[in-house]
């Protein structure tokens, strides 16, 4: 049985929840100002290291009294520098709703050994944050990228807290508001939401964070690429663009082009709208069919980046051979490229929706995926 194909066609098939769609203006001309082959301690490199980090500031809108650090090894890198030297000065709750959240909690339990409580939920779910006692430091993810749940706002956490918030915020960050007086250390990676070049993260310091840092000392030994402070003194040259470790002056060419990029359509707010936008386009999908459904259970909880779906046709014999099998034919089509749920989460689908992807490719992109339903459905049946 042949099943017609929709006649529009995304102009761009990259859904990837990382590294993400590059903005819609990219190419590879808008690069060649990048300081390739200047040392990144030259002026030329510390002028531009300094723009990212202040660029950052600005879009993101983060307070004038928060440090701001350009670090190796992408979000998970930024996530470790602050997990081994924060943590350990008091009792620790770590929340986790998907994959990367249970990853810091098998650092913290497992490898630094600290006092810990955890609290889990299923994929598509949140824990239950009034549960949350901020005498501890408290470690979670803003937006679960492999489930997309996301918490729905900070207002469960406390403002008098005498613990720390640490809040991976990588598929966050320039697509939600993140209240910056409720979060002391915030981190991302250029490869997401501004679909920048991956291994370089984004360490945001509260002055309460660095507080911690300057007057607790943690019991393990920390490799020279976690330091941040020297003397008992934050190590200040990591937060103006003295960068531990070499940079790639051409992935800050490539960041410094996506914030420009950025302000063009309005900064955060714009960004925001952007991915909203793009969001409820595939949350509207999922209502008019009955074969399809968001993993986030709760409508205040769904990501307007990670998108995550699940197919719920009762006809579906293997979930996960089923899911990558409509993927595999939307790929081959040139429709929509890597949207495989990720390894670890519930077998679906996931739909980058950040504010780098348009609106227009996600509406195109949406009836290839109802056809691509149908035709497998239809091969399954011919099988059977």
């Amino acid at each position: 049985m042949s099943i017609k194909q929709p006649a529009t066609r995304p102009a761009n098939p990259r859904f990837s929840s990382g590294p993400c769609a590059k903005p819609p203006t990219f190419d590879l001309t808008k690069l060649a100002d990048a300081a390739l082959g200047r040392s990144h301690r030259a002026a030329v490199g510390k002028d531009k290291l300094k723009a990212a980090i202040e660029g950052t500031r600005e879009v993101l809108g983060i307070p004038a009294d928060y440090k701001i650090g350009i670090v190796p090894a992408s979000d998970t890198g930024a996530v470790e520098m602050a997990l081994w030297s924060l943590l350990g000065e008091r009792k620790v709750e770590m929340l986790a709703w998907e994959s990367f959240g249970s990853g810091w909690v098998t650092d913290v339990v497992k490898q630094l050994k600290i006092d810990a409580e955890v609290k889990t939920a299923d994929y598509g779910q949140l824990v239950d944050l009034a549960s949350v006692d901020f005498a501890n430091d408290v470690v979670f993810t803003w937006n679960g990228t492999t489930s997309g749940v996301r918490v729905p706002n900070g207002d469960w956490i406390a403002d008098d807290r005498r613990g720390l918030t640490i809040c991976d915020a990588t598929s966050a960050a320039f697509a939600m508001d993140l209240p910056w007086d409720k979060l002391d250390v915030t981190t991302f990676s250029w490869q997401k939401v501004l679909g920048g070049e991956a291994a370089h993260g984004m360490l945001i310091l509260s002055p309460r964070a660095v507080e911690r840092l300057e007057s607790y000392t943690p019991a393990w030994p920390l490799p020279k690429i976690f330091r941040l402070t020297k003397g008992g003194k934050l190590i200040e040259g990591i937060f103006t663009g003295a960068t531990i470790n070499t940079p790639s002056m051409l992935a800050v060419e490539d960041y410094l082009f996506a914030l420009d990029w950025a302000r063009s359509v309005g900064g955060l707010q714009g960004l925001i709208a952007r991915a909203n936008a793009n969001a409820s386009a595939v949350h509207a999908f999922c209502d008019q069919n009955d074969w399809i459904a968001n993993l986030a259970e709760d409508a205040a909880t769904q990501s307007n980046t990670s998108v995550c779906l699940k197919f719920t046709d009762t006809r579906i014999q293997d979930g996960a051979t089923f899911a990558k099998a409509v993927a595999k034919r939307l790929e081959a089509e040139e429709i929509a490229l890597d949207i495989g749920a990720y390894r670890d989460a519930p077998a679906g689908l996931r739909i980058w929706c950040g504010g780098t992807v348009e609106t227009s490719d996600i509406e195109a992109m949406l009836p290839w995926l109802a056809w691509a339903f149908e035709a497998e459905i239809a091969a399954q049946t011919e099988a059977a």
